[in-house]
């Protein structure tokens, strides 16, 4: 089977932020900050890659770029034969190596763009909202994607990444608990979080690998600290969902398995959590870091930040409700 040639695919993918404090490794929100990847199958022969945005004068520009990865990888995955030659074109607004998803964002929309291109009558977004649940798969939309549904998108999304935690929201938008089942396909529940619940990120200008991050965790836990971020991971969802007032998510966003762990990699985004905390700011560390996130409540609307000093990128951000989104821009 060849891709389809017709036209180009754009596809929107939102920041992510990963773990939210005690989620670790399974919690994730979907942040409106987005990125954006045009895509389309040639027949003269290789890559072309222009980016724009973040990375643009540092990232690959061929066949090492993450987009084109994914899309070299979702064609395989899907049967189809790798096309003659690939264009893409990104548009880049999510920060790299700051705790926002940036990797999971390319993934995700290469892997969607070489799906719409290979089956254009059949792929008309990102994930729906029961997809890759335990509650059952849905195929997106897409009845010409042989067999390339939903969960095949998110396992192979999920298999490029190393975990769901980032790439469940930002295909599916929203509020999202992602786990592995036993036989290794991950599965994940999209919630709504409450339209109060406001994000804040505080970016710094440094950056920091996420392999780094995780080299510093250590191979176990006390029992007592798997406990507590259990209790306090399942009264986050409860806050974020039903009462995000600043008291419940102050001891909602309590963590003991992995943000001490990490400090000495990014000091100054430590230091910055414990005094937004000091001042009852609900802020935790966003993914691996160094991003600080921190939740403006409607008991406080108005977030009272210490002095962070002029390298530190402060923007509220809105949730992102939708995910991934695919779209054909002669019918837009």
């Amino acid at each position: 089977m060849s891709p389809d040639r017709r036209g180009t695919v754009l596809i929107r993918v939102p920041a992510t932020s990963a773990n939210l404090g005690p989620g670790f490794d399974a919690l994730g929100l979907a942040l409106g900050l987005y990125d954006e990847v045009e895509a389309e199958l040639t027949a003269e022969p290789g890559v072309q890659v222009t980016v724009r945005g973040e990375g643009e004068g540092e990232l690959d520009l061929g066949e090492g770029h993450l987009v084109v990865k994914a899309m070299r990888r979702a064609f395989d995955r899907m049967g189809v034969a790798q096309p003659a030659g690939i264009r893409v074109s990104c548009l880049n607004r999510i920060p790299h190596a700051r705790g926002l998803g940036s990797s999971s964002a390319a993934i995700c929309a290469g892997i969607l763009a070489a799906r719409a291109l290979a089956f254009p009558n059949g792929s008309d977004g990102g994930l729906s909202e029961g997809g890759s649940s335990e509650e059952g798969s849905s195929d997106g939309g897409s009845p010409e994607g042989g067999g390339f549904g939903d969960d095949e998108v998110f396992a192979l999304a999920t298999e490029m990444e190393g975990h769901p935690d980032n790439v469940a929201p930002c295909l599916a938008g929203g509020l999202t608990v992602a786990w592995m089942e036993q036989s290794g396909a991950p599965r994940m529940v999209k919630l709504v979080p409450d339209a109060r619940v406001r994000p804040v990120v505080f970016v710094p200008a440094t950056r920091l690998a996420t392999e780094r991050a995780r080299g510093l965790l250590p191979k176990d836990v006390p029992h007592k600290d798997a406990s507590f971020n259990a209790g306090r991971a399942a009264l986050l969802i409860a806050a974020l969902t039903q009462r995000p007032d600043r008291g419940l998510l102050m001891a909602a966003t309590e963590d003991r398995l992995h943000q001490h762990y990490r400090a000495p990699a990014m000091p100054r985004s430590a230091d910055l959590v414990q005094r937004l905390r000091a001042v009852g700011v609900p802020a935790i560390v966003s993914g691996a870091g160094p991003t600080v996130l921190a939740f403006s409540t409607p008991d406080s609307q108005d977030l009272i930040a210490p002095e962070v000093g002029t390298d530190w990128h402060i923007q509220q951000m809105d949730v992102d409700h939708v995910g991934a989104n695919v779209q054909f821009p002669e019918t837009r």
